[in-house]
């Protein structure tokens, strides 16, 4: 199973993210480290949004309580996110391989 853990960050991310920006990096490569996470990052030219990729069997738990203890979160960095399911059905790591 995978999820997308999508951010909407403040007008002023790129100044007020630095207080918080190594716990919040810190956090993120524990995910990885635990296989939680798999990519996460700035989308866009902004950058304004961020989005993270989950995966494993409670991938959208584990998205949720990433965003509930994230600083960026917890700090006002982020105004708002969204966890999501995400059914992969192409690519070597697709959960639900479907093929023609």
């Amino acid at each position: 199973m995978h999820a997308v853990l999508e951010y909407t960050y403040e007008d002023n991310y790129l100044q007020t993210r630095e207080k918080y920006r190594s716990d919040h990096l810190r956090a993120a490569w524990e995910a990885v480290e635990r296989g939680d996470l798999l990519l996460g990052g700035a989308v866009g030219e902004g950058p304004f949004t961020g989005l993270l990729i989950f995966a494993g069997e409670n991938a959208l738990e584990a998205a949720q309580a990433f965003a509930a203890a994230d600083p960026y979160v917890t700090a006002g960095v982020v105004t708002s996110w969204t966890a999501r399911p995400w059914t992969t059905v192409v690519g070597k790591e697709a959960a639900t391989p479907v093929r023609p």
